[in-house]
């Protein structure tokens, strides 16, 4: 029989493995650090903004959700890179993929807070 961890022990080593993933995209990945330093400034605005309970979530849940594609795509990136340095038009497209996922969740991002804060404006 597997020995696995339950409960409260499997929730301690699940923590672990995240805090490791998270020290690993910051020491390897530029896009990660300059993009968790681009969103945090704006994460730390939104709660001293003018604004409801649910535009404060979708603002700081769509500048989140930047940094979990970034590591989604980072994580696709990882894997491509582990088969081979040589060049194969699926792994080109699969890291094309995810930079698209990457760069639509930036315009999400844009596109939440001009909503949130163009009535405000103009």
């Amino acid at each position: 029989m597997k020995n696995e961890s339950t409960g409260l022990i499997r929730i301690v080593k699940a923590a672990g493995y995240s805090l490791k993933g998270f020290r690993a995209a910051w020491k390897n990945e530029a896009a990660f650090r300059q993009e968790v330093i681009a969103v945090l400034p704006f994460i730390i605005l939104s709660f001293f903004l003018d604004v409801t309970s649910v535009e404060r979530i979708l603002l700081v849940g769509v500048l989140v959700l930047v940094v979990i594609i970034e590591l989604l795509n980072s994580a696709v990136e990882s894997a491509i890179d582990r088969i081979g340095p040589e060049f194969h038009v699926l792994s080109g497209r699969a890291k094309d993929f995810g930079s698209a996922a990457v760069l639509l969740t930036i315009i999400l991002a844009i596109f939440t807070w001009v909503s949130v804060f163009w009535p405000r404006w103009f």
